[in-house]
């Protein structure tokens, strides 16, 4: 007890610099190629420089290739704290270093890559996903350092790439390239989703399906509709059936789930024509679906795909029906694994609420440990404001997260 006591009040006392690192870390945009940035390069090496007189027993790169960056790589740290007895199976927590754009800069209050504060209150890209729990983990380690304990087991900090758009310059590679990194035996934290209270502790993920549908008709003058094929109504027709058929052929429900259903939402649609009187020739929409893990993904695009041929004989266009994102529900985290508990115990000491195991929509880098058969929990207190303009995250939560982390690595 009087070593969670001095870790805690290390934590304590540590809330100026924490806020320091992450205004430093923040400053520096980490945006994927795809999304129009250059990676993660000058991010990562200014957090190594920031723990360059820490006392991290080792300090590696597992850099993936990507031509398409400044310098050809994109970035994963891996940073080690050993324990008393090496042999014990080692404790991970992955953290992404990329964000996402900001989006519209007029609907944030000031500059998305200046950190600012009011109260308990920290605003800025990236400060809560994945900033909190990247800072949190890190201060973890650090009241261990100086407070001169060494925990049972390995404590294995991993700064991975490129999670926002996929993760194949991050975790894929990683487990691929690198898989004698890893033990089956060893415990595995993602925290990168997590509920206002802390509550939730992410066990399992729905296959996620992003489709992008390509409609095409033929283009005319709004005033002579009869002489053209209206892409934009067709598109429209098909995307409405698409969310009303699916809903009724895939029901099932599983209350692991906060959203207890499988999902097929329409969302984005491009830019058609420019003008007002033009019948378009051609609408490109997406939708997002997630999908419960006892129904395979496959058969879902398959009758998706059969629906499109047939709406493409009945109004006379043709549909493209392309997958962006395909990725099939990983098995489940046991809800009894010691990770599992681990975080329980922790969760329950710092912030006094019992977290239960849940299910999520997908999108973590957790289902990709899964995969390859790695049990990982997925654990933070969170405000739920990632992607949103004027990002949030609570400074109690970076401190709070910090304890907990702290708790687990000394368990």
């Amino acid at each position: 007890m009087s070593n969670f006591k001095n870790v805690d009040s290390f934590v304590e006392r540590s809330k100026d610099e924490m806020i320091e690192f992450t205004r430093d870390i923040l400053s520096i945009p980490a945006i994927a190629p795809e999304s129009g940035g250059t990676g993660e390069m000058e991010k990562a090496e200014r957090i190594l420089e920031l723990v360059s007189d820490w006392s991290f027993d080792s300090i590696e790169r597992y850099d993936s290739r990507d031509d398409r960056v400044p310098g050809g790589k994109r970035t994963n740290v891996l940073l080690r704290y050993f324990g008393r007895d090496r042999r014990l199976p080692k404790i991970w927590v992955f953290s992404h270093i990329d964000v996402v754009p900001p989006g519209d800069l007029d609907k944030w209050t000031g500059d998305p890559y200046e950190l600012r504060i009011d109260g308990d209150r920290m605003t800025a890209r990236g400060v809560e996903d994945n900033g909190q729990d990247l800072v949190s983990s890190l201060f973890a380690v650090r009241a261990l350092m100086k407070n001169n304990i060494r925990p049972d087991r390995d404590v294995n900090l991993f700064l991975v790439a490129d999670e926002e758009v996929g993760s194949a310059k991050g975790m894929v590679h990683l487990v691929r390239e690198h898989p004698e990194l890893f033990s089956r035996e060893d415990l595995y934290i993602v925290p990168d989703a997590g509920e206002p209270d802390g509550s939730v502790i992410e066990v399992s993920e729905k296959s996620i399906m992003w489709l992008r549908i390509k409609t095409t008709g033929k283009q005319v003058h709004a005033s002579v509709p009869h002489h053209g094929i209206n892409a934009n109504l067709a598109a429209m027709r098909f995307l409405v059936a698409m969310h009303d058929e699916l809903k009724e052929r895939y029901p099932a429900a599983d209350d692991l789930y906060d959203y207890t259903r499988s999902s097929f939402v329409p969302t984005k649609r491009e830019a058609n024509v420019p003008n007002v009187n033009t019948i378009p020739g051609e609408d490109v929409s997406y939708i997002d679906s997630r999908i419960l893990p006892n129904y395979d993904p496959d058969t879902v695009l398959e009758y998706i795909r059969k629906r499109a041929s047939e709406f493409e004989r009945e109004h006379n266009v043709s549909i493209e029906v392309s997958t962006l994102q395909y990725e099939k529900a990983a098995p489940p985290t046991d809800p009894d694994h010691p990770i599992v508990s681990l975080l329980k115990d922790a969760v329950r000491e710092v912030y006094g609420i019992e977290a239960e195991p849940r299910g999520i929509g997908g999108g973590t880098c957790a289902a990709i440990l899964r995969r390859e058969g790695y049990p990982a929990a997925v654990w933070a207190k969170l405000m739920d404001t990632a992607h949103m303009p004027d990002e949030t995250a609570l400074l109690s939560n970076y401190i709070g997260d910090a304890k907990v982390f702290a708790r687990v690595f000394m368990s």
